[in-house]
């Protein structure tokens, strides 16, 4: 099990039904303050989480990226949701997701952010790391991640955990993040 959500041996019409039920929500953007609450793990699995899934995946898409946490969507729930394919048809979803385990070797990869958009810069990580999370039905996995997939599930658990990837950051770049970001949102 990794946290994918199947979507094979539904019915054409049940799924044009569910995509017309899925909504777009607000990506919070740096330097929002509500994007370093740390979010509370979830406890109740059910109809209501596997539809925010499928919204998140949905927002996701919708905004061209590869990750999204829930506290991205200000929702302080321990949930994300990726997909790394190149189709856009493996999304994967990740609830309490913990890293068990890191590599001491660490990979240098420049990120990006839906919630600073139009921003990248290089982090240092672990190149691997071993996951353990929940899928929406609340079933337990463990995933060993290498190379992209570790570099997310790292961005993205750090989004629950209340930081956001320029904080990694010099604090001269975090200005310069800032007063870009601040320039772009007084032109609109």
């Amino acid at each position: 099990m990794d946290g994918s959500v199947p979507v094979s041996g539904y019915s054409p019409a049940f799924l044009s039904i569910t995509a017309f039920c899925m909504a777009i929500l607000t990506i919070l953007e740096y330097p929002d303050p509500r994007l370093n609450r740390v979010a509370r793990p979830v406890t109740e699995f059910g109809e209501r989480l596997r539809q925010f899934a499928q919204d998140m995946g949905e927002t996701m898409y919708s905004a061209a990226g590869v990750g999204l946490a829930a506290t991205q969507v200000d929702v302080h729930e321990r949930l994300v949701v990726m997909d790394l394919s190149e189709n856009k048809d493996e999304l994967r979803v990740f609830v309490n997701p913990q890293i068990v385990w890191a590599s001491t070797e660490l990979v240098t990869c420049e990120e990006g952010c839906l919630s600073v958009p139009g921003i990248y810069d290089v982090v240092k990580r672990p190149a691997r790391v071993r996951l353990r999370a929940q899928d929406v039905a609340g079933t337990a996995f463990e995933l060993d991640c290498a190379d992209k997939l570790a570099v997310c599930v790292q961005h993205e658990i750090d989004h629950l955990d209340g930081t956001v990837f320029v904080q990694h950051l010099s604090l001269l770049k975090q200005a310069r993040i800032r007063a870009k970001l601040r320039k772009r949102h007084a032109r609109r």
